[in-house]
């Protein structure tokens, strides 16, 4: 069943990559208003990066889970598992940049000068790479998987380009725990 034009894939993954980015980077550098969301109690605000470390982990299972499924040849389960990991990972999105918005910023380290430029920076920036690097990967293979039915997918760079997407999202998930510990666990 085809869910997407196939002659539109290319153009779709390049504009939605372009459009999140943006919105990423917008709300990253402090060009998206607080008073453009809705204003949330404290404790909401505070519990985000906790409800966002669980997202992560159980990513990394779906997206591992689906990894799996399709080297088994469980065509069905890799479909639903990696459907389920984006769902995470735009939940995780939303959350995120609503908490960056909303807050004024990213939340400051509060651990030594020595840990925060040697450890806590080279693994947020790495993580923040990888997540970046990670988008166009990420819709192009997802675009094919409903672009083509299953017969027809092997024909196409879905298996290339989901093999990119998953490897970055994994490592890019695990780091983003790094980062949640070391800003609420260890300091």
């Amino acid at each position: 069943m085809e869910y997407v034009p196939r002659e539109r894939v290319r153009s779709l993954a390049a504009v939605l990559s372009v459009v999140s980015l943006t919105v990423v980077f917008a709300a990253a550098g402090g060009r998206i208003p607080q008073s453009a969301v809705p204003t949330a109690p404290e404790w909401i605000l505070d519990l985000i990066p906790h409800v966002n470390v669980v997202i992560s982990a159980t990513a990394i299972g779906t997206i591992t889970a689906g990894w799996r499924a399709i080297r088994r040849g469980n065509v069905d389960r890799h479909r639903a598992a990696m459907i389920t990991s984006f769902g995470l990972f735009a939940a995780f999105l939303a959350l995120y940049l609503y908490r960056l918005v909303a807050t004024g910023g990213p939340q400051p380290f509060p651990g030594p000068e020595s840990v925060y430029l040697y450890v806590y920076l080279p693994v947020l920036a790495i993580h923040i790479l990888l997540a970046v690097v990670c988008i166009p990967f990420l819709y192009y293979a997802l675009l094919l998987g409903f672009a083509y039915p299953i017969e027809e997918l092997p024909r196409t760079a879905h298996a290339r380009f989901g093999r990119i997407a998953a490897s970055l999202w994994l490592i890019s998930f695990s780091l983003g725990i790094v980062v949640y510990v070391l800003l609420h666990v260890v300091y």
